[in-house]
C-alpha cells in the first residue's frame, strides 16, 4: 500500500451462516459510526458484503476487529488507494439475501455448490481458448463500460433476471466450459452454483473478481476492454495496465467512445450514463433535452 494515500476502499464479502444477522447489523451500524468508516454493508442470515471507505488507520482496524469474529477469520479483503472518501456517508442495512437471486438459500448456498474457482493467470488462460463460453455475471450497464472481451452480455437489468435469461438463451451451452465473474466475486458465487444446478457440466468463476484480477502482477488485467463499474463515488476504475487497453463504451449522446458515467444533472432524474467530454459540456450534463427544459422551466 502506498501510504502517501490518505484514504483507501475495502471491497469484501463473506458467505456464512450467520446467527441474529439483524441484531448483528444493528450492532455493526454502531461500531462503523464510531470508527468513523463510510460505506455501504449489507447483512444478510447468509453472511456480510460490504465496500466502504476510510483512512489507513481506520481500515486497518476494521479489518482485524472483522477477523477476530471466528466468523469472518478468513474474509479477503480487496484494497485500493484513495484521494478522498468514496462514501457520503454509512450504511449497514439487513437484506435477506447478500446478492438478491429469490431463490432457495439451501439451494444455492455457495458453501455447497458452486463453481470452480480460477486465479487470475488460470482464468487469463481460460480467456485465450476457442472452446470457452465467458458470461459477464452483471447488469448490462456495468458491461458497457467495460468487459472481458468476448464476453456474453446477459440482457438483464437485475441479479434476480439471470435465471429465467440464462434458460431462455444459454440451453445449447450446457456442454461447453463456462467461464463467470462480476465485479469482487459475490455474484458468481451463487451465478456459477445455478449453473451446476441448472446442468452445465463444466462451470467456473474468477476468484476475486474483476477487481482483483485487475492488481494481478502477472497478468495485468490483460484482455479486459474499458473501465469496471464500481458502486461508489468513484463510479469507475482502470484494470487493464498494459498497452491492450481499450475504450469500449459509448456516449449517450454522440456515439464516440467514452468511458465515463455521470448523472444526470435534473435532480428528478439522475440516470447514470457514459458521456464524452465535448457532449457534457454541449449539453450542461443533462441526459436529454427533455431533462434541460425542465430543469430551466422549475428554475
Amino acid at each position: 500500500m502506498n501510504p502517501s494515500f490518505p484514504y483507501r476502499v475495502l471491497l469484501f464479502y463473506k458467505y456464512v451462516r450467520l446467527p441474529e444477522a439483524e441484531t448483528f447489523a444493528q450492532e455493526h451500524l454502531a461500531y462503523c459510526k464510531e470508527l468513523g468508516v463510510k460505506g455501504r454493508i449489507l447483512i444478510a442470515d447468509e453472511g456480510i458484503n460490504g465496500t466502504l471507505s476510510g483512512t489507513p488507520e481506520q481500515t486497518e482496524r476494521y479489518m482485524r476487529d472483522l477477523k477476530a469474529n471466528p466468523l469472518f477469520a478468513d474474509t479477503v479483503f480487496k484494497i485500493d488507494e484513495a484521494e478522498e472518501h468514496a462514501f457520503k456517508k454509512i450504511f449497514v442495512r439487513y437484506r435477506k439475501e447478500l446478492v438478491t437471486m429469490r431463490f432457495d438459500e439451501e439451494e444455492l448456498d455457495p458453501n455447497v455448490v458452486s463453481g470452480a474457482r480460477l486465479a487470475p493467470k488460470q482464468f487469463y488462460e481460460m480467456l485465450r481458448r476457442d472452446d470457452v463460453v465467458v458470461l459477464d455475471g452483471r447488469n448490462g450497464y456495468e458491461y458497457d463500460l467495460g468487459h472481458f472481451r468476448g464476453a456474453i452480455r446477459a440482457d438483464v437489468e437485475s441479479f434476480r433476471e439471470f435465471p429465467t435469461w440464462i434458460r431462455e438463451n444459454m440451453d445449447g451451452f450446457k456442454d461447453k466450459p463456462v467461464l463467470t465473474y462480476c465485479t469482487g466475486g459475490i455474484r458468481c458465487e451463487k451465478l456459477s452454483g445455478f449453473l451446476i444446478k441448472e446442468g452445465f457440466k463444466e462451470v467456473y468463476q474468477l476468484e476475486g473478481g474483476i477487481v482483483t484480477y485487475g492488481k494481478d502482477e502477472e497478468v495485468k488485467g490483460r484482455l479486459f476492454d474499458g473501465k469496471c463499474y464500481v458502486f461508489d463515488e468513484r463510479i469507475s476504475v482502470p484494470i487493464n495496465h498494459t498497452d491492450e487497453d481499450i475504450v469500449v463504451g459509448r456516449c449517450h449522446h454522440c456515439g464516440k467512445p467514452a468511458d465515463r458515467y455521470i448523472n444526470c444533472t435534473d435532480d428528478t432524474c439522475h440516470m447514470q450514463f457514459i458521456v464524452c467530454d465535448d457532449c457534457e459540456r454541449e449539453h450542461n450534463g443533462y441526459c436529454s433535452d427533455k431533462c434541460e427544459d425542465h430543469d430551466r422551466m422549475a428554475g
